[in-house]
């Protein structure tokens, strides 16, 4: 399966540089991508390498980040709902950002990018407040969790309204960026990202037997040896990091932390040795293949793909949402 998921992706990476306005043949494809396309026309060229082939990294690695990122929540949470989106996580990464666009602040300072900085805080306080604001003597109440989310990330989507709003000169450039993209914001993003992202992935993945013992109960993990408190403090950190730098690169794009960790998991199981890169695989073919669909659905205009992500996962959010209420019931009624 993890195999399969691999092809996947692969696949969509073909597609999303090939397909577009200008069709690239695959052959020529592999031979601009191998250094071999001095016989293939300088625009195409210029199409592969300048335009979508970072935009095809920006998308696998923003696929793979937010589906990692939603992994752990519904790892650490225990609540199969739990997605960065709807948690409030992405809405507060993004308030960070629409405050570094408003204030003017480059995206490079002395070599080091201040916006995904600006993108984690902000992600990382939302998460600390849904969290608290889910809480009930002490204890996490799982089924206020997603009320929560969604009430802050509500309120946290208004101000950023209203700050885009006040700042005319920067309103129309705020709009874009809220509503997704994956066209790299200075050159040279989508090189930054791959790395981040590798490293991301590869904290998330360290935890993965330690995810596995917290599947059994947070008692139960603390006697297998796991220290839950701090696990759970680091997967805070994680998760919101993950979800920051993806924020601040592609804008707000919604549900891909919810259908690709659950596609993954009808897959693969549950076991997050295999989960956590089962679904970066199809959370960047699902990103890949919504970029492509943005770009040809409505050819030559472009939708946002953030637009393309939430038609694909309002409705499978309700069928969750609905077997999730119905699974309580039952236990209630036992």
């Amino acid at each position: 399966m993890l195999a399969l998921l691999g092809g996947a992706a692969a696949a969509a990476f073909v597609l999303a540089v090939s397909l577009g306005p200008v069709w690239i043949p695959p052959a020529d494809l592999f031979l601009i991508l191998s250094g071999q396309g001095s016989d293939v026309a300088e625009v195409t060229r210029r199409i592969v390498l300048e335009v979508r082939l970072p935009r095809a990294v920006m998308g696998a690695c923003v696929g793979a980040l937010l589906a990692t990122s939603g992994v752990l929540l519904q790892g650490f949470l225990r609540n199969p709902l739990a997605e960065p989106y709807l948690l409030g996580i992405s809405s507060g990464a993004g308030l960070a950002v629409t405050a570094a666009i408003i204030l003017g602040l480059p995206f490079v300072v002395a070599g080091i990018y201040v916006v995904p900085v600006f993108a984690f805080l902000g992600a990382l306080l939302t998460l600390t407040l849904v969290y608290f604001l889910a809480q009930f003597r002490g204890r996490l109440m799982v089924t206020t969790l997603i009320l929560a989310g969604v009430v802050v990330s509500a309120f946290l989507s208004a101000l950023i309204m209203f700050l885009a709003s006040v700042s005319t000169s920067r309103f129309l450039e705020i709009l874009s960026w809220l509503m997704g993209h994956l066209q790299p914001v200075t050159r040279g993003t989508e090189k930054w990202i791959l790395v981040y992202t590798g490293v991301g992935f590869a904290a998330a993945w360290a935890q993965a037997r330690d995810l596995n013992a917290l599947l059994v109960g947070e008692d139960e993990a603390a006697s297998l040896g796991v220290r839950v408190e701090a696990l759970k403090k680091l997967l805070f950190i994680l998760a919101s990091l993950l979800t920051g730098i993806a924020v601040s690169v592609s804008g707000l794009i919604g549900f891909v932390g919810l259908v690709a960790p659950h596609t993954a998991r009808l897959l693969v199981g549950t076991d997050h040795r295999r989960l956590v890169p089962a679904a970066a695989l199809a959370g960047a073919a699902m990103l890949m293949i919504a970029d492509v669909a943005a770009r040809l659905v409505f050819s030559p205009a472009e939708l946002p793909v953030g637009v393309v992500t939430a038609l694909v996962g309002g409705p499978f959010f309700l069928v969750l949402l609905f077997r999730h209420v119905r699974e309580l019931s039952r236990v209630g009624k036992r």
